[in-house]
């Protein structure tokens, strides 16, 4: 029997005052859906338009998590130069310095 492999997501909103929202989910389209309709994270709920400005796919839910907890504990510049780079190079990196 194939096992269909899940894909996990950590994503990044950029919200209609300008800060960022991050978020774990297995489905993207439907997510970003859901924050649009003020049914997603209470968060993003009167913060429109919102704005996928990253996203990035992992195999394993645990993996997803644990980047998005890392993520969420950097500020602004970082979360910035994350998305221009389009990688979590920069977060892991980070993270293995702490370690």
């Amino acid at each position: 029997m194939v096992k269909k492999e899940d894909n996990h997501f950590l994503y990044i909103l950029e919200c209609g005052d300008g800060t960022y929202y991050t978020g774990y989910t297995n489905d993207v389209a439907k997510r970003l859906e859901k924050h649009r309709d003020g049914k997603g994270a209470k968060y993003t709920r009167g913060r429109g338009p919102l704005k996928l400005v990253f996203q990035k796919s992992f195999s394993t839910k645990q993996e997803a998590m644990q980047m998005e907890f890392a993520v969420k504990k950097l500020n602004r510049a970082e979360k910035e130069r994350m998305i221009k780079e389009g990688s979590v190079s920069y977060v892991a990196a980070k993270e293995l310095r702490k370690g």
